[in-house]
């Protein structure tokens, strides 16, 4: 079958690692089910896999991709829940031992990916197969970021950081759809006006004064919008972080956060029962995925260029 694999790492030039053509088809352990794909999105995880972050040289060479969407053995059409854990966990994010597919075991851009039975979510006939591919990692993110982690009831204003990325576009649309105000920042003015487009009440450059403290702030970027982050909360705000993109080691601010009692509460990805309520809130609401651009898998280069050099707002999606 064909498949788009990590063949090496490369920190500098990832796009060389990767590897396009014919892979050996996948064998399903006891538990677990044969999807063909459909279609598949790209998250910067397969970036970070490239470069060799959270995967080690044995596992190589490595089918990538987290998210999918395609049919089961039986016939069935469905969303791929992307995360491997023990059935003990109740909430597989707890699972110490969990993975994503393309970590320990092959990931779905190819033709078919082999997964437990019990991580397949019933795809609706209202949603195709190229908006679900979009779901599982970085909208399934958002959805527990807002739902789940942030405590906060709809009519709160939360903030935004970074729009643009796939988990920030999935926020705003979320959130709008779920009736928070959402704030958005972002360094590219190109980037705001899309913000706005999406439903945005308001954006602003990257560090601007706000009008007014917010109740919360969705925080993936790290480093270079941290103390933004903390002090554009009112007291008693929550930050929820799910990622670091430019740097994990800012200023603490551990005087502001005691004084003013804030709440910094990670989150990371979301159950396979978040990701059904997911699926079913967007056939509920309306609510697609931002898509930036739609390829086939054989121009998946493309794509991964594309995420590698900012040049996007929005998902990128294989088909196959």
């Amino acid at each position: 079958m064909f498949a788009v694999t990590a063949a090496r790492f490369s920190s500098d030039d990832p796009t060389s690692a990767l590897e396009l053509g014919e892979h050996a088809e996948p064998v399903p352990p006891d538990g677990w089910t044969t999807v063909t794909v459909h279609a598949a999105s790209l998250n910067h995880h397969d970036i970070w896999t490239l470069r060799g972050v959270g995967i080690s040289a044995d596992s190589l060479p490595m089918i990538l991709g987290c998210d999918a969407a395609g049919v089961d053995a039986d016939g069935n059409e469905v969303v791929v829940h992307g995360v491997i854990s023990d059935r003990a966990f109740p909430d597989e994010t707890l699972d110490p031992r969990r993975s994503l597919l393309s970590e320990r075991y092959d990931g779905t851009f190819a033709e078919r990916v082999a997964v437990p039975k019990r991580n397949l979510v019933p795809k609706p006939p209202a949603l195709s197969f190229v908006d679900a591919a979009c779901l599982p990692t970085a909208y399934l993110t958002a959805y527990r970021m807002l739902f789940d982690r942030s405590g906060l009831e709809p009519g709160s204003t939360i903030l935004v950081q970074g729009a643009g990325g796939g988990v920030a576009t999935a926020l705003i649309l979320l959130g709008r759809a779920a009736g928070y105000r959402i704030w958005a920042t972002s360094r590219s003015e190109l980037k705001r006006e899309r913000a706005l487009e999406l439903g945005a009440d308001q954006v602003f450059p990257a560090g601007a004064r706000l009008p007014e403290r917010v109740d919360g702030v969705m925080e993936t970027v790290g480093q270079a919008t941290w103390s933004h982050s903390v002090k554009a909360l009112r007291p008693g705000g929550r930050i929820v972080i799910a990622g670091a993109t430019s740097g994990s080691m800012p200023p603490a601010e551990l005087t502001r956060i005691f004084f003013l009692q804030l709440a910094v509460v990670g989150s990371t990805m979301g159950t396979r029962d978040q990701l059904a309520r997911l699926v079913r809130f967007c056939e509920q609401t309306g609510v697609r995925p931002l898509i930036d651009r739609t390829l086939p898998l054989t121009e998946a280069r493309d794509g991964f260029a594309a995420m590698i050099n900012g040049d996007l707002f929005g998902k990128v999606v294989f088909t196959i």
